[in-house]
């Protein structure tokens, strides 16, 4: 059974809070970003008391090595400009502009544009009468179905020996794959 963790006091706020199980036993801080800071920054005081870290970043050997990596990196310490000189976005500009229209046969209607308003059951109902349930197949199926009703809606003389929709190739935008 897994040893539940004690609360424990944070030394910058002093408000109680759980430490994190895989560091119960050190973390003396909670997760509140001034505490976080607090902590790193006891944590930079601790190292820099130490009697080997007292003049770690001085000395001339520190000193000649930062000259020849700032020879190496010109440039780096340089301000890079103002953030939205960084921006790739343009401004927008207020001046409102006339919607343009799209005729309906440029823009293909997607799958889920042609089905998102129909319902799962018309949409099961086509699967299970094809027998094929990606969307592709039902996409074309679909649209198969759809120049058949439009086929049937606007003919001017009914047909009345059964249809000769098997003989017009409108219903199959494209063949199907093979193996499919």
């Amino acid at each position: 059974m897994p040893q539940t963790i004690k609360k424990r006091k944070c030394r910058n706020c002093h408000e109680f809070f759980r430490p994190d199980c895989r560091n119960a036993r050190k973390q003396q801080y909670c997760s509140k970003p001034e505490c976080r800071k607090a902590s790193k920054a006891a944590s930079n005081a601790r190292w820099l008391a130490k009697k080997e870290n007292k003049n770690y970043h001085s000395g001339h050997h520190n000193v000649v090595r930062v000259q020849e990596w700032r020879k190496l990196n010109p440039g780096y310490s340089q301000r890079k400009g103002t953030i939205e000189s960084k921006t790739l976005q343009d401004h927008l500009s207020e001046k409102t502009t006339k919607k343009q229209d799209v005729p309906k046969q440029l823009t293909p209607a997607a799958l889920q544009d042609l089905l998102m308003d129909q319902h799962a059951v018309l949409v099961g109902l086509i699967a299970h009468l094809t027998g094929k349930a990606l969307q592709d197949d039902i996409y074309r199926s679909t649209l198969r179905m759809q120049q058949l009703g439009n086929d049937v809606l606007n003919s001017s003389t009914p047909n009345l020996q059964g249809g000769n929709y098997a003989d017009k190739k409108t219903y199959s935008p494209r063949p199907d794959p093979p193996g499919t």
